[in-house]
């Protein structure tokens, strides 16, 4: 799964959160991006804010689509790993490797699921900010 800032490593779950981290870019600037492209009631006449607001929406949509897959694809992914491992402990209940490997996978697994969850509060604040400045030049389309 490729990202903005890197390949996303499932194996490693800090490198997992760094690529998250650089695909979060654009939801951490919102402020900044809003502040700079749409355009203050004295100015409003020399930016096409509804483009803007609609284009910025597109990116938003877009950064918080690619994330959600990338988070789901390696939950899945440990998931699967999680999965072996266990079969091969119902094999080999006494391989202390095996359940240390387990145990290890298992926490990955409880991580990536609870960066479904800071997904879910990022998006909610860059959609809030977004609809705050720009609900009165562009109305997105409601979200399936």
């Amino acid at each position: 799964m490729a990202a903005p800032g890197g390949t996303l490593n499932c194996e490693d779950f800090s490198m997992f959160q760094e690529v998250l981290k650089a695909m979060r870019t654009l939801d951490d600037r919102i402020v900044h991006a809003l502040n700079t492209t749409v355009p203050t009631a004295s100015f409003s006449g020399k930016v096409d804010a509804t483009q803007t607001c609609k284009d910025l929406y597109e990116s938003l949509i877009d950064a918080h689509i690619s994330r959600d897959k990338a988070i789901k694809t390696c939950i899945a992914e440990t998931s699967a790993v999680v999965g072996r491992l266990r079969e091969e402990r119902s094999k080999d209940n006494d391989n202390l490797s095996l359940m240390k490997q387990l145990r290890k996978e298992q926490t990955k697994l409880k991580l990536m699921q609870s960066e479904l969850n800071v997904e879910e509060v990022v998006n909610d604040r860059s959609m809030k900010i977004f609809v705050e400045r720009c609900r009165i030049h562009y109305i997105p389309p409601k979200i399936q």
